[in-house]
């Protein structure tokens, strides 16, 4: 069989895998504990609910134009003025499948094969696949220091006469990290500077902790006409709890959002209608869901924190927002897919290899479940790892008995 470079250069979603097999597992009743996902376990919206059903209800289920319905773009323009005081018109705007697509057709319309682009180390596991499915080279940029938070001389080393683009995450998936208001500020200029497009990935912009902010990248724009290379990406996957849903959007200058257009328009049409009227009502109904949502995320961040730093061995960054805390568990396997191997197969516990996300002997985990997940997921991770653990756990009814040390 023949398969194209690109395909072959391509590996599978280690986050998708992941949430697959955890789903087989619980299928065959197997005590699973997810923490490895990126799913809030609230519920959406109502009015989104509402809103959905109601166009079913119609019977009205139609085409939608390739860059989002009208109630949309305007519910993003709207969103865009209150979270970014940034007007924008809806020629700027495309709505897609998810966050991921608006990346992805970003992506598709700026990079020539051979092109550069720079992310910091740890990142989310689909840019360099995303990156390298348009022939172009990814660029992690792993912080000297051994930190999450990058330093604006380390990317700006890392530029070359193929580099076309920067993508931040903050706060980051993987480590929850927020970059700060400085180095943002320096991204910006720099590839005002430099002529980059920079594409600010805010997906969990408003579930940040301890009384931060969101930073503001257009606050340090100065070239805000149609000639500006800024793309915003968002979309109510994480802030509202709609992952299913997969709607996201980008707000970008005008002609990148006609040829995104374009592109998504022979790709995959319009997103669903049924899921673009949820979003809008997501976006313009009440909004004490996603406060509910950032207040639960802050206490499970404190309960998964507590949990390991009573764990020997573990370095834990406490996260900055997200849904996710990285921690280094090399002091007992610095090979972090054999690691995650162990964990799901002697105790059922579910978590992503940080070498997905660049990082080698971390591990990802998940606080957007329950505390009693939180809890019994670390219990169960202790008397798999530790030696002075005692030799038999139960999980329910089932015992267990180490026998891998």
């Amino acid at each position: 069989m023949s398969i194209s470079l690109i395909g072959r250069s391509i590996g599978e979603s280690a986050t998708l895998k992941l949430n697959e097999t955890a789903a087989i597992l619980r299928a065959k009743g197997e005590p699973v504990i997810h923490l490895g996902g990126g799913e809030p376990k609230t519920k959406p919206p109502i009015d989104a609910l509402v809103a959905a059903a109601g166009l079913l209800s119609s019977g009205e289920v139609r085409y939608t134009p390739a860059d989002g319905i009208p109630a949309l773009k305007q519910a993003i323009i709207r969103y865009t003025e209150e979270f970014y005081h940034r007007k924008v018109e809806p020629e700027n705007v495309i709505a897609s499948g998810g966050a991921k697509q608006a990346i992805m057709v970003a992506l598709q319309a700026i990079l020539n094969p051979q092109d550069e682009v720079i992310f910091p180390v740890p990142y989310w596991v689909s840019y360099p696949e995303m990156v390298k499915l348009c022939g172009a080279v990814p660029v992690p940029v792993r912080p000297e220091d051994g930190s999450f938070h990058p330093r604006l001389q380390e990317i700006e080393q890392n530029v070359t006469s193929y580099t076309r683009a920067v993508i931040i995450n903050s706060p980051n998936n993987p480590s929850g990290a927020m970059y700060s208001e400085e180095f943002i500020a320096g991204i910006v200029e720099l590839c005002e500077k430099r002529g980059l497009y920079l594409i600010m990935d805010d997906i969990y912009h408003r579930l940040i902790f301890d009384g931060r902010k969101p930073i503001n990248c257009y606050d340090y724009a100065k070239d805000t006409s149609e000639s500006s290379k800024l793309i915003v990406i968002n979309g109510v996957s994480k802030q509202y709890a709609m992952t299913g849903f997969r709607i996201g959007w980008a707000v970008s200058n005008k002609k990148l959002v006609e040829v995104m257009t374009n592109i998504q328009g022979h790709q995959t049409s319009g997103p669903s209608s049924v899921l673009q009227h949820a979003a809008v009502a997501a976006i313009t109904g009440v909004q004490t869901g996603v406060e509910s949502l950032r207040l639960t995320l802050e206490n499970n961040r404190n309960v998964m924190m507590a949990n390991l730093d009573s764990f020997e061995g573990v370095k834990a960054y406490k996260p900055d927002g997200a849904f996710y805390t990285f921690a280094d568990f090399s002091y007992y396997n610095k090979d972090s897919t054999k690691l995650a191997e162990l964990l799901v197969d002697k105790v059922r516990v579910v978590t992503v290899p940080g070498v997905e996300f660049g990082m080698e002997g971390y591990l990802r985990l998940s606080t957007c479940g329950s505390i009693k997940d939180i809890n019994e997921g670390i219990e169960r991770m202790k008397w798999a790892l530790d030696p002075n653990s005692p030799n038999e756990l139960y999980i329910g009814d089932r015992k267990l008995v180490r026998d891998w040390m």
